[in-house]
């Protein structure tokens, strides 16, 4: 690492004797109290404008971009506030007394100037915390240019080096990587999603070829982002070559689950063997598909649950696919009924009365079959054939109560297993007399 000492204690001399030449002067109080003054009356606006206005109806009526432009000042009233004030201060001693008299107002007049239009530009960020990141970010380097101390910092940041290959790694070389890389994926998201928007709207295409396009496309922009990336901050690739072997076989050994998640998820998608919307059976956990991502599928259960089943298991574990080649499904009820009854007409009334489920797949008639003749009753098979498997449970419940009322009424009788007690003494145990009172 090389460090040039001197050059730093130099830029800090200067920067110190300036300020101190600033602070000497009465009237960088004046300036320093008019600015807290300001503070305080922007702070006061905005939370006064906070409690009377609702900032997420704001501007209801207006175009999308005036409204978001709107509610963003709205939200930083007090910045606004405080420029608009302190430009007003500042006009006022300059036309008053002289021009360097009022120069701490001019530079607060800046900055805050400079702060609203970076938070409306990166009022465009969905991520908040890397809103807030890149704010601050890019308000120091405004700030830094604002008074004049943006070349003595970039050379400050240039001075400490690493030399790694044929690559030499400074502050300011990471920092212009970092900036470059956060705006060029930020970029590479918008393109990407406009990109999958496009696709899911193909109807032509199956479900899982919309995923599998998504996902190469994806990583596909990501790989060349941080190749241009390497490249504008003058990074030879070639000298990550031995790094990224060692990178290759750490992850070889480390990650192997994840790159087998990976790859199989890849495998999924070619083969079609499960897509999203597709109704599956995976353990004891039944649900429909609802994402497909990388590592994961997640089915949704229909009670609220999201089961996350890793891709490695869908290709080496059973998996029963209710929607693989058609959605059709057969359901099957099973019941039972005494000797009194008649067999045929059981069938005949089974089969009526599941004919009038709305649900039924049209075409396709149910069908009753005796079974079996068991020691309590004779048994029977219900069959009935759905056009979706969506809600089969609760088909099978609406036939089995209408089966039941229909039984009711035909004096049909459901068995049930009956217990006698024979006492060869004709006397009671003593644990089974009841104590007298």
């Amino acid at each position: 690492m090389e460090l040039d000492l001197e050059h730093i204690i130099e830029v800090v001399t200067t920067t110190a004797r300036s300020v101190g030449v600033e602070i000497a002067s009465p009237y960088f109080y004046l300036q320093f109290g008019l600015m807290v003054a300001i503070a305080g009356i922007a702070v006061a606006t905005q939370f006064l404008l906070r409690k009377r206005v609702d900032v997420t109806a704001l501007g209801s009526g207006l175009p999308a971009p005036l409204r978001h432009f709107v509610q963003v000042m709205v939200r930083g009233t007090a910045a606004a506030v405080f420029t608009l004030l302190v430009i007003v201060a500042r006009v006022v001693m300059y036309h008053t007394t002289w021009h360097s008299r009022s120069y701490l107002l001019m530079v607060a007049a800046k900055l805050g100037l400079a702060w609203l239009v970076i938070r409306l530009v990166t009022s465009v960020l969905r991520n908040a915390f890397l809103g807030r990141v890149v704010s601050v970010s890019a308000w120091i380097v405004a700030a830094l240019s604002i008074i004049g101390q943006l070349e003595a910092a970039r050379d400050l940041l240039s001075q400490p080096s690493i030399q790694f290959g044929d690559v030499q790694l400074t502050p300011l070389l990471l920092i212009n990587a970092g900036a470059l890389l956060i705006t060029a994926l930020w970029l590479t998201n918008i393109v990407s999603d406009f990109i999958e928007s496009r696709i899911t709207r193909a109807s032509d295409l199956t479900p899982s070829i919309q995923v599998l396009l998504v996902k190469m496309i994806r990583m596909g922009l990501m790989i060349v982002t941080i190749g241009f990336v390497l490249r504008a901050v003058g990074i030879d690739l070639t000298a990550f070559a031995v790094f990224s072997g060692a990178v290759g076989v750490g992850l070889g050994f480390g990650l192997q689950k994840i790159v087998a998640n990976f790859i199989s998820g890849i495998i999924l998608l070619v083969d079609k063997s499960v897509k999203p919307g597709d109704i599956v059976t995976i353990g004891d956990n039944t649900g429909r598909i609802s994402t497909m991502k990388t590592r994961y599928i997640s089915v949704a259960s229909g009670d609220g649950r999201e089961i996350l089943v890793p891709n490695e298991d869908l290709v080496t574990q059973k998996v029963i696919n209710w929607t693989f080649t058609n959605k059709n499904i057969l359901v099957k009820i099973p019941f039972a009924t005494n000797y009194k009854a008649d067999p045929r007409h059981v069938c005949k009334l089974a089969i009526d009365t599941a004919a009038r489920h709305p649900r039924l797949r049209k075409g396709m008639r149910p069908n009753c079959v005796l079974t079996e003749f068991a020691e309590t009753g004779m048994k029977f098979s219900l069959t009935l054939w759905l056009s979706d498997p969506d809600g089969m449970d609760g088909v099978k419940s609406d036939v089995m109560l209408a089966l039941w009322d229909n039984f009711k009424r035909e004096g049909i009788k459901v068995p049930y297993p009956v217990r006698e007690i024979r006492l060869r003494s004709g006397q009671l145990p003593e644990e089974m007399v009841e104590p007298a009172p």
